[in-house]
């Protein structure tokens, strides 16, 4: 993936450098669980609401129970991931960040395909979909290889990325 000047010189990305994926797989599966139990809490205030619109519409409010786990997670997965940290707030604590390797931020729209792949990939594929991290360079899972991203180490405060 490296680029080559006018001269022929090679120009060498900041994803060439290993050591941005050191540990990368074990703090993805603590990121996971510190993120989907922040989608739990979430889901009190809302399951409240719920309940309450169901009860001023004579139940017909309660369907949305159907729909609560996946909107909830949606709804984070928009507004961490997919802001300016470019990382949930478990991913911000594992210290880890998702990028395009194309360098562009990374958008809300990108970070829900993201994940919505991640869970079609679990639901179809089981854990096969984890075990690519094993072979794919820059230990990157199936769905990170079809998106274009990858999963980096956040640089130390002070560093240049």
């Amino acid at each position: 993936m490296a680029a080559r000047t006018l001269d022929g010189e090679i120009l060498h990305s900041r994803f060439d450098d290993w050591t941005i994926y050191e540990g990368v797989r074990t703090r993805r599966v603590l990121a996971f669980l510190i993120d989907y139990s922040i989608v739990v809490l979430l889901m009190i205030p809302v399951a409240i609401v719920i309940a309450l619109v169901g009860v001023a519409t004579l139940g017909l409010g309660w369907l949305l129970y159907g729909i609560m786990f996946p909107a909830v997670a949606l709804g984070y997965v928009w507004s961490t991931l997919g802001g300016p940290n470019q990382a949930t707030v478990g991913m911000q604590v594992c210290g880890i960040q998702l990028e395009r390797l194309d360098g562009k931020p990374l958008d809300g729209l990108l970070a829900v395909v993201h994940t919505v792949l991640f869970w079609a990939g679990n639901a179809i594929l089981t854990p096969l979909v984890l075990l690519a991290s094993l072979v794919l360079d820059r230990k990157r899972t199936v769905h990170d290889l079809l998106l274009g991203t990858v999963v980096t180490r956040v640089p130390a405060q002070g560093m240049d990325r």
